[in-house]
């Protein structure tokens, strides 16, 4: 037996895990389990929880603002996994290039990113205000004052108007992402591509983006892992309304539980959403899995 081989021990990676381990028990899994617990009780926060099995989540198969909820949060994924992918690669594709000014501009477009989503949801508040908005403002003095509207009160433009605000913040992430994957490409194939006569929508498309695949799988993932869990714009901006025309889950779940007291109810209504992602999440790895193998 070798010196090296006596020194080792096997237990000694799972002490070095054992605090992070039992940290990640008692904040994460911990509180998880016991959220599908509290799913299946009747609580309004101060008294014991009721046991009362599938009554809540039976109850949420016959509520409406739940499945409009759901609704829109599916709406929220469709146009997050196609704007700011599109205007984010786009972007992504004209800043990767020696340009004068390209360091300026990508700072423009990713600077709303350092904005929290309560704050930047105040700021386009404040520009969707009916009287004295920028928007409503600059559409009256350009003589257009028959397209001014109430965006946020508006039933039909409501939901529309919060997402164009997530879009607005999201686009300059996907780019910052596309711009780390373009890193990857390999410039000799593009310059091959060219030279046996294919144009540069054709290199793009054929070259450039099959090597963007892995990230555009994460790009794709973590679109609809931020659109699932949409809650501080909608809350900042419309706390869910109009007529809940602009509720989404987590909204919803807020609502249930911390202004409806519904503890119980508002367990169940996260532990759908929990569901919801992890199909995302499956798939994700799934697909991950197989191009490591």
């Amino acid at each position: 037996m070798t010196k090296k081989s006596r020194l080792y021990n096997p237990l000694a990676p799972w002490l070095f895990l054992a605090a992070p381990l039992t940290i990640y028990m008692i904040w994460v899994i911990g509180p998880m389990l016991y959220t599908f617990y509290l799913s299946l009780t009747k609580w309004d926060g101060l008294t014991a929880p009721v046991f009362q099995g599938l009554r809540n989540y039976t109850r949420l198969m016959k509520d409406p603002v739940f499945f409009l909820s759901l609704k829109n949060n599916f709406i929220w994924i469709g146009f997050f996994i196609t704007v700011p992918v599109v205007f984010g690669l786009a972007l992504a594709m004209a800043l990767n290039k020696d340009i004068r000014g390209a360091k300026a501009f990508k700072a423009l477009f990713y600077s709303p990113m350092v904005l929290s989503l309560v704050v930047c949801g105040l700021i386009w508040s404040w520009l969707y205000n009916p009287s004295q908005g920028l928007i409503n403002t600059v559409l009256r003095s350009a003589g257009l004052g028959e397209l001014a509207r109430g965006w946020l009160s508006d039933p039909k433009y409501a939901l529309g108007s919060i997402i164009t605000v997530a879009i607005w913040r999201q686009v300059g992430y996907v780019m910052i992402l596309y711009l780390a994957g373009l890193q990857s490409v390999d410039p000799f194939l593009v310059e091959a591509s060219l030279i046996d006569g294919a144009n540069k929508w054709q290199s793009f498309r054929h070259v450039i983006l099959p090597q963007l695949r892995p990230i555009s799988i994460v790009v794709m993932v973590i679109s609809i892992i931020d659109s699932l869990r949409a809650f501080d714009l909608v809350s900042v901006m419309t706390r869910g309304g109009p007529y809940n025309m602009t509720s989404v889950l987590a909204n919803f779940m807020y609502i249930e539980s911390f202004n409806n007291y519904k503890m119980g109810y508002g367990a169940a209504i996260s532990v759908i959403l929990f569901m919801i992602s992890l199909v995302f999440i499956v798939l994700y790895l799934n697909v991950v899995m197989k191009d490591e193998s």
